[in-house]
């Protein structure tokens, strides 16, 4: 398998594409069932945040590796309008949608390692990251 494959975000079919890509590379590096259901719920808080806000974009699951450990990498990455406020966003609680608003709060905890990068008017690309233990 290459070390890269995405999921065009553009459906809401799209957003169980990109769960179920990432369930198959978590279970094929060797993620427990737990840890495959973080990933998964992890993608599908990006990959809906894509749908919701920006209108399409790309969610990408990479292989990766460092020194002795191996893990996956999600990137999320849209053209939208970008998220004027980060550290709302972070809140806890905080949902613009009417949700529950556990999203990128709780994708954080899903994750080990968690990145933004947004540019209002140019679009919004997030990182996150899932050691294999």
């Amino acid at each position: 398998m290459d070390n890269q494959s995405c999921v065009k975000i553009i459906t809401e079919w799209d957003i169980v594409a990109a769960r179920q890509l990432g369930r198959n590379v978590a279970k094929e590096l060797g993620f427990g069932i737990v840890d495959q259901a973080r990933i998964t719920t992890a993608i599908s808080e990006l990959a809906r945040n894509i749908y919701l806000y920006a209108g399409q974009g790309q969610i990408c699951i990479e292989q990766i590796s460092e020194f002795s450990k191996k893990g996956l990498k999600i990137i999320a990455i849209d053209n939208g309008p970008g998220i004027p406020d980060i550290r709302k966003v972070m809140e806890d609680g905080f949902s613009t949608s009417g949700g529950l608003g556990a999203g990128l709060p709780g994708v954080k905890r899903l994750m080990d390692e968690f990145s933004i990068n947004t540019v209002l008017g140019e679009g919004t690309d997030i990182q996150a990251v899932k050691w294999l233990r």
